[in-house]
């Protein structure tokens, strides 16, 4: 685990990130867990979606880098594993991998959808919600003004993976998925808690 995976707080997160979750409810729809399919909740957080996939009867597995919240997951009463999505499991067999705003920190692309294309049975689906091109753009220009007064680097490729959706359709059917479906959504996001919290949550 990372200096960054564990600096991760799920309190912090639930305090002023709650939002991420709620959000989530159209990829759960895409998603349509059915009883019985086994599920893999890729980037699960504190386990706030992954408790709405158990809650369908599906047979759900949580995953995430950061052991604080998997400890908060597994308070919910769901099963929640340490993991990333560049190391899942060769053959788990899993009906579908499921992933709400979780992909733009994992920041190789193509060693995450070949974990994914591993853990999945033949035939099994991605759902997945992320960041795409243009997200918080307003914060990343504030932050990269900053650093650059700072004299640090202003790669910000090392934090975040924001790909268009023709970029990220091609590394996908590249690792042999077929992909059904792929938009880029503008979804403008007030931040309640504002900036400061917004970044001690990250």
């Amino acid at each position: 685990m990372s200096s960054a995976d564990a600096a991760w707080s799920a309190a912090r997160y639930a305090a002023n990130a709650r939002f991420v979750s709620d959000l989530g409810a159209a990829a759960l729809d895409l998603l349509a867990p059915q009883p019985g399919e086994r599920i893999l909740d890729l980037g699960c957080g504190d386990g706030a979606l992954t408790a709405r996939i158990a809650a369908s009867g599906a047979d759900v597995l949580g995953v995430d880098a950061a052991a604080d919240m998997v400890a908060a997951a597994r308070a919910r009463g769901v099963r929640a594993q340490l993991g990333r999505g560049e190391a899942l499991d060769a053959g788990a067999g899993f009906d579908a991998v499921f992933s709400n705003a979780a992909l733009h920190w994992m920041t190789d692309p193509d060693a995450v959808i070949a974990g994914v294309a591993r853990a999945l049975r033949p035939g099994g689906r991605f759902v997945a919600e992320c960041g795409g091109h243009g997200n918080v753009a307003a914060i990343r220009v504030a932050l990269i003004a900053a650093l650059a007064g700072e004299g640090v680097s202003t790669d910000l490729s090392e934090i975040w993976y924001f790909p268009t959706p023709r970029e990220h359709a091609a590394r996908l059917r590249a690792a042999g998925f077929t992909v059904t479906d792929i938009a880029l959504i503008p979804r403008p996001t007030p931040v309640a808690s504002g900036i400061a919290a917004w970044f001690e949550t990250l």
